[in-house]
């Protein structure tokens, strides 16, 4: 999952869990505001009520204290107005027949819930009434009861919980749009850097990146640049060292070369030439028919060892990119493949694109890729059909291709993951190069495929 839709559905999910408690806080303070308004009730009708009794005092001296409320003024609309919707208020002690006078309570909104009717007053209790004396200096004066009307109660908090959910739930919304944009925007850079380590790992070790304004983002681009120019270094100098082994390698291969060709070839022509000359001093001698025979056995013994010594010196000594070219030098590879024996499978040359100016490593590189792969095919497969293919994509990124496939079934991972003396070789050549080697399955067999720079 993306880190930008990790952090938004964190973010979500705080927002959630914030609404929550602001609902949880605005069922519990809009529930609990009714006996707010009830208490406040009960204080504006009697400092009214009080005003009225002291009035009553002064006219009517000669009535008693306890006498003088209520009077029939007092239920009137001033008195209505002090009362908050839902609260009833009356008169202690009241008089026969009195009934409370309460305040508005239709039209307070829509009606809640049945569920929200019985869970509110289960978990937030009932409200008590509120009794406050006419005046603290005469005890006889009565006393203002408010009572707050249940129904009532639990309408005013559903209104009001609708209210405040509704700014809330666009507050919400809000903050995770524009959260969600500033995320989106702070976590833009991390592409940028993504694509830096994909183009290391393709071997683009020097990949510039953009100045970010974030610490941690620049700290980050710092150190993948650093860890690229490491990189670079590192890939410089192993490409430096293989190279070197090459060169060290080639020259053990033709100073080997050279010590069989003085060493064993002339032993071996000698031996050739003193079988000769007892094949022939053997025809001249009627009983020498056995040991002529047993000379011309060493003849042909010492001329197959000839033979595989001049292949031998082929392989170790240079390559003929060097002398004829990389161009006529695999099609003499190719031909003396075919020339080996007529059971052979069919060898398929493709050349494309201008091969004459390739000389130097990338020509050696090429050759003995292609000379490998061939004799992997060959002698270890049982292919009938190979293709061989030199294509050269010149332009900016001027390489050179050389891919062998073949018919002859085997394993592709096992191949790729081989320790074998020629592939270890060829990989190390296109490694020294600054190229690469795959090895995949084809249609019905392997495909060895070498990419190498030309201007490496």
């Amino acid at each position: 999952m993306r880190l930008v839709l990790q952090l938004v559905a964190r973010l979500l999910l705080i927002v959630v869990l914030c609404l929550g408690a602001a609902t949880v806080w605005a069922t519990f303070d809009a529930y609990r505001s009714v006996d707010r308004a009830t208490a406040a009730s009960a204080q504006r009708v009697a400092q009214a009520l009080q005003a009225l009794y002291w009035r009553e005092l002064l006219l009517r001296s000669s009535r008693a204290r306890e006498h003088l409320l209520p009077v029939p003024d007092w239920r009137t609309l001033e008195t209505m107005k002090l009362i908050s919707p839902g609260v009833c208020v009356e008169f202690q002690p009241a008089a026969a027949f009195e009934k409370p006078l309460c305040g508005q309570s239709e039209g307070l909104g829509k009606a809640p819930p049945h569920w929200f009717v019985a869970v509110v007053p289960t978990y937030l209790g009932s409200h008590a009434e509120v009794i406050r004396p006419i005046s603290p200096r005469a005890a006889a004066a009565g006393t203002v009861v408010a009572t707050p009307d249940a129904a009532a109660a639990v309408s005013l908090a559903w209104e009001y919980i609708h209210n405040v959910i509704d700014v809330a739930l666009l507050m919400a919304a809000a903050i995770a749009l524009l959260a969600s944009i500033a995320i989106a925007h702070a976590l833009a850079p991390a592409r940028a850097i993504v694509t830096a380590l994909q183009r290391m790992a393709r071997g683009q070790y020097r990949t510039k990146l953009p100045r970010f304004r974030s610490m941690e983002l620049a700290m980050i681009g710092s150190a993948v640049g650093e860890l690229g120019g490491r990189l670079e270094e590192a890939t410089e100098q192993r490409a430096a060292l293989t190279r070197r082994l090459i060169e060290i390698r080639d020259d053990e291969r033709r100073a080997l070369a050279r010590e069989l060709h003085d060493e064993f070839g002339q032993n071996l022509s000698a031996i050739l030439a003193f079988a000769n000359t007892i094949e022939t001093a053997s025809t001249k001698d009627k009983n020498g028919t056995a040991i002529a025979q047993d000379a011309r056995m060493i003849s042909q013994a010492t001329h197959h060892l000839m033979a595989s010594l001049r292949d031998a010196l082929g392989r170790l000594r240079n390559p003929l990119p060097e002398e004829l070219g990389l161009e006529a030098s695999l099609v003499n590879l190719v031909d003396s493949w075919r020339s080996h024996s007529a059971a052979r499978p069919t060898i398929q040359l493709d050349l494309r694109g201008d091969l004459t100016d390739i000389s130097g490593p990338a020509a050696t590189t090429a050759y003995r890729v292609a000379q490998e792969c061939l004799t992997n095919a060959l002698r270890h497969g049982a292919a009938r059909e190979i293709s061989l293919r030199i294509e050269r994509h010149a332009g900016q990124h001027d390489a050179l291709l050389i891919r062998v496939e073949d018919d002859g079934g085997g394993d592709a991972t096992r191949v790729a993951q081989s320790a074998g003396f020629g592939l270890t070789g060829i990989r190390e050549r296109v490694t020294a190069a600054g190229g690469s080697l795959s090895i995949l399955p084809a249609r019905h067999g392997l495909s060895v495929a070498a990419t190498i720079p030309l201007a490496a």
